[in-house]
């Protein structure tokens, strides 16, 4: 133990050597103040036990490191990461940095120890792994795919490794790579080991890692993945999806891909026998594949014909699909994927390995009694409804009547029930029994259901209705969002055009003036609208109208004072969809005729806890007669829940705000 210059501490320091040394002057678990890990000799210590300690390695680090693998700019050390940055990420082993880092002006961030050790890897200097174990692949099966290689962003348990104990993970191989070397992907210059400042794309497999290694050429602008080096010279490729093998074809120009129709820069792989060219990664497309936005099997086909589809365009991304190269398409209905939109996120789809296996029934919730000449079923049974559905095209003789599946006027074409009030959209009739949600974050499929009080875990809205219900996260979604998130063309009735829902774009929605991420937008002109817009009930009645009131998509009366709610009386913007009686000329805000229910139909029957009444409450909206809560003692002046055999009314507020439904034995919150 010798004293040493205190590093920038206002105390004497002490060179701790040995760990019995560091114990006896230690109190508890302490840190390096500079990398923050835990302390290990040889280090510093204070004289006064102050608390400040350092890794000797730390102490003696540059204050510029000159990198092998990245020469174009020194590493400078910093004390604190940049203060224009929110969050500091290490560029070696992808972990926050929050103390002391190594930074370069292009970007680069480094711990100390991540800078030191890959320099000590450039120099082939390893002296403190010589003593770390190495652990096979067959012995390391509990890592799973989540541990990476820092070196090659590969599963650490693929290869030969070192012990993750060591704080570095990585492979044997990656610790051992040549520093040069050349390669018939780029024979103008060698590839050297580098980072990858530029965040340049692989020439091989075109996929951009931030992290970790790779092999470039500089004056090029080239990289090339670890991994992608290697394998790029398996001269020929077999896998199970495709019948024929692969070979390997490097070019001096770029190609298309027949498998997914992007562009690939050098290495190719091409099956003779079919006569098509691929990515590399494109070799092990799967066949048969089974999407969150889509109900039915999807297949992989390398050209397709123009006459069998309707329309080209890919579903997710709304573009048109090329026929001349490969694609994702339903052999159930018309619909296509671009390949990279159908496999954009893993999450979203899941490989049926298993060609043979059955699509699950995925439509078994009507039984057809009669059909009539056009092919139309006429009479049905619904699992939903106890008595036979007629189907009626009749929409003006029921106004003021709504689907009970989705809770929306009645329009087009519909089902009825002669013996109760029940009616069914017929595309709600047609709804499948489970379905694929995309934008629903549990992997599993969500099942239809009825006769729950529910709120949408979308829209947010309360009903009594259909909804689909995922069985794992027990949440709801109504049928109107379900519809409207459904992606392909939709049709509005305040719009010309064909609609289509673009999930990545922001913009702001014609009917409500707000600002969404995810619109249903026109291809032709400027018409974008937000999914709860787009389900807005066409009619709705009010008590200050004795008429259905019509919802409005522009204001064509020139007079500036018209521009006022009749429900509310504050103004009201005319470039804004409302409501509006053409009789009474009454005009309302959506809002104000629609209330904070609109979604729950009077008469439903609702089942509230024992403590609060032991009857259930029926669903009612007073219009002219307003009865005090029961609860507050104010007057109920539109939706309430009522007992119809005792004298008892609350209001849904009130029920809200003590949290009083009871659901499958859980609260309503």
């Amino acid at each position: 133990m010798e004293e040493s210059n205190n590093y920038g501490h206002q105390h004497p320091l002490l060179l701790i050597l040995n760990q019995d040394q560091l114990i006896h002057n230690q109190s508890g678990v302490t840190h390096c103040s500079r990398c923050g890990e835990e302390v290990s000799v040889p280090c510093f210590c204070c004289v006064e036990h102050c608390g400040f300690y350092l890794h000797k390695a730390c102490a003696d680090a540059p204050l510029e490191l000159n990198h092998p693998f990245h020469p174009h700019h020194p590493l400078v050390l910093l004390q604190e990461p940049p203060s224009s940055y929110t969050r500091c990420v290490c560029d070696f082993c992808d972990k926050t940095c929050e103390k002391f880092i190594y930074h370069c002006s292009c970007g680069l961030d480094f711990h100390i120890k991540c800078a030191l050790f890959t320099f000590n890897v450039a120099e082939n200097n390893l002296k403190e792994l010589d003593h770390v174990a190495l652990q096979h692949p067959l012995i390391s099966t509990e890592l799973g795919d989540v541990s990476k290689c820092f070196g090659c962003r590969e599963p650490l348990a693929k290869y030969t490794h070192f012990s993750p104990d060591c704080r570095f993970n990585l492979h044997e191989k990656c610790a051992k790579l040549p520093f040069k070397l050349n390669h018939k992907c780029h024979h103008k210059h060698p590839l050297t080991l580098q980072f990858n400042s530029e965040r340049l794309s692989c020439k091989i497999c075109e996929v951009t890692r931030r992290r970790g290694f790779v092999y470039g050429c500089s004056p090029c602008k080239l990289v090339v993945h670890i991994e992608c080096v290697s394998e790029s010279l398996d001269l020929v490729v077999e896998d199970k999806r495709h019948e024929h093998p692969f070979t390997l074809l490097l070019r001096g120009s770029s190609f298309i891909c027949d498998a997914c129709g992007i562009e690939g820069s050098c290495a190719s792989y091409i099956c003779c026998t079919c006569n098509i060219m691929v990515h590399k990664k494109c070799t092990s497309l799967p066949r048969i594949i089974k999407s969150k936005w889509h109900d039915h099997r999807l297949f992989h086909k390398y050209f397709l014909r123009r006459e069998d589809f309707r329309v080209l365009d890919c579903i997710m991304c709304n573009c048109e699909v090329s026929t001349e190269y490969g694609s994702y398409y339903c052999s159930e209905c018309d619909v296509i994927f671009h390949v990279n939109c159908a496999m954009k996120n893993k999450n979203s789809y899941e490989i049926v390995e298993n060609e043979d296996e059955e699509s699950a029934d995925v439509s078994a919730i009507t039984k057809v009694l009669e059909w009539n000449d056009a092919g139309e079923a006429t009479v049905i049974e619904h699992i939903t409804h106890i008595h036979h559905l007629t189907l009626s095209d009749g929409v003006g003789e029921y106004d003021n009547k709504c689907c009970d599946g989705c809770l929306l006027p009645i329009s087009d074409s519909f089902y009825y029930c002669t013996q109760c009030d029940f009616f069914l959209h017929k595309v709600c009739v047609e709804l499948p029994k489970v379905k694929q949600v995309w934008h629903h974050r549990c992997r599993s499929s969500l099942v239809l259901t009825s006769n729950e009080v529910f709120r949408c875990v979308v829209c947010g809205y309360l009903s009594k209705a259909f909804a689909y219900k995922c069985e794992k996260c027990k949440k709801h979604t109504c049928l109107r969002c379900i519809i409207a998130l459904t992606p392909g063309t939709h049709t509005c009735l305040g719009h010309k055009h064909p609609i289509f829902l673009y999930t990545e774009n922001r913009g702001g929605c014609v009917a409500c003036g707000c600002d969404f991420n995810g619109l249903l937008r026109c291809k032709d002109c400027d018409f974008s609208l937000d999914h709860k817009c787009f389900s807005l009930p066409i009619t709705s009645q009010h008590k200050s109208d004795e008429h259905l009131l019509s919802l409005t998509y522009h204001d064509d009366n020139s007079y500036s004072e018209s521009y006022f709610c009749d429900v509310c009386e504050e103004r009201r913007d005319p470039n804004l969809w409302f409501y509006h009686c053409a009789t009474c000329d009454t005009s309302a805000h959506v809002n104000c005729v629609l209330g904070i229910h609109p979604f729950l139909k009077p008469g439903n029957i609702i089942k509230v806890r024992k403590d609060i009444h032991e009857h259930p409450l029926t669903v009612v909206k007073k219009i002219y007669y307003y009865p005090n809560c029961s609860k507050c003692g104010e007057p109920c002046l539109d939706l309430a829940l009522e007992c119809t055999g005792c004298n008892f009314i609350v209001h849904f507020t009130c029920l809200q705000q003590f949290h009083f439904f009871g659901l499958g034995g859980l609260l309503w919150r």
